[in-house]
């Protein structure tokens, strides 16, 4: 008999992370039922992608504004939901959607059913604004009474959910990284890129990709850009995303006169094509869980320069598989570039090195994580029944 598993999430997360372990799920005996909040209008794709894996689709009427009062309406949907049947397991995910889901499954919870949190960044972390350790903290402490099993994905987080009141915690290696997608590229093809990119042989080039917001940070790359334009002439950044502060960044560029280094390109869709031709990738972000961008470099073995912050720390080992510098310090990530720039061998190095610890951080391995542990709270399960 197959076992029942609850997923729910955004379908913003559904759509970018989740849909390749509900078709392990469901090829490995378990019956999965998703239940998502429309905050991206992608539930449609979702009906269209994850119908072959799953029984059944719900919408569930969350919003992302923790304080909003039509979460009291999805909260009633996923008491709904979870009420309809007796599922195994709830996997939840996301801070709001997963606070409603370990409230909503407190009943079932007491009848047997398997409650786990799958923590992806907790809002409170080293150096975070005071307003979210008052407000994000409490809420997380208070729900983890109700919960069997947090899975968290950085060891920052695992200590602080260490001292909460679930009864394990657990930590994996993200929630996965596509090899399908991220790869080394054959040489020719890296060339065709490059041309199309308008990027001469000679050209050392950056890729940095996110929303162009503060949190990202790509203000101190296109200040280290500056700061690199005579010692590197021939230097091209590429800043790939949108956001609210693109004007501001255009400005920026436009201001220090790095029009013919500094590139915005706006929303891309061919990324697993553009960082394999790129000589290095760099992020700047002041938070992160565990970032996928990077875990990407290093799948197409390109050497990484980052911030320091709980999530590169977990990726980048200093020195080895690339650089760490302190937030905002564009002195310190000009000197970094430049010294890759000038050893193409480290570069190599670092890539290799890195393209080695990536492979824990592989879709099919964490898929095997998340195996073992819901494998492992079952037995749990059929010991107390027993």
């Amino acid at each position: 008999m197959n076992r029942r598993i609850l997923i729910t999430s955004t379908d913003l997360m559904m759509v970018q992370f989740l849909l390749p372990h509900l078709e392990y799920l469901s090829e490995h005996g378990y019956d999965v039922e998703i239940a998502c909040s429309d905050v991206g209008g992608r539930m449609s794709e979702i009906h269209q992608k994850a119908a072959p894996f799953t029984k059944k689709i719900h919408t569930v009427r969350l919003v992302r504004n923790p304080f909003s009062l039509k979460n009291l309406t999805g909260y009633q949907d996923l008491k709904k939901v979870i009420c309809s049947k007796q599922y195994d397991i709830i996997w939840t995910n996301e801070p709001v959607m997963g606070f409603a889901t370990r409230l909503a499954a407190k009943r079932t919870r007491k009848n047997g059913t398997k409650v786990i949190y799958m923590v992806h960044g907790f809002h409170f972390y080293s150096g975070a604004p005071l307003l979210n350790w008052l407000l994000f903290y409490p809420a997380e402490l208070f729900a983890s009474r109700f919960c069997d099993e947090i899975i968290t994905i950085n060891r920052e987080d695992f200590g602080r959910a260490k001292k909460m009141h679930a009864d394990s915690v657990n930590m994996i290696h993200g929630i996965g990284v596509r090899t399908d997608r991220f790869h080394p590229q054959p040489s020719e093809l890296c060339q065709a890129v490059r041309s199309r990119e308008n990027l001469a042989k000679e050209n050392f080039s950056i890729l940095c990709t996110g929303e162009l917001n503060k949190n990202k940070d790509q203000e101190t790359l296109i200040t280290a850009a500056s700061i690199l334009k005579n010692a590197l002439p021939d230097l091209r950044v590429f800043l790939a995303g949108k956001g609210a502060m693109a004007e501001e960044l255009s400005a920026l560029i436009s201001q220090l006169d790095l029009q013919d280094h500094v590139k915005l390109l706006g929303y891309r869709t061919d990324l697993d094509q553009l960082a394999p031709a790129m000589d290095l990738i760099v992020s700047c972000s002041h938070r992160e869980g565990l970032p996928l961008n990077i875990m990407e470099a290093m799948l197409c073995k390109k050497p990484v320069v980052a911030s320091r912050n709980r999530g590169h720390n977990e990726l980048v080992e200093d020195g080895k598989t690339g650089f760490l510098f302190s937030c905002g310090d564009a002195e310190a990530l000009a000197a970094r570039i430049e010294e890759l720039a000038q050893d193409a061998a480290l570069s190599a190095q670092m890539g290799e090195a890195g393209f080695q610890k990536v492979q824990q951080y592989t879709v099919s391995a964490v898929q095997a994580e998340l195996a073992k542990l819901f494998s492992e709270l079952l037995e749990q399960k059929s010991a107390i029944k027993t």
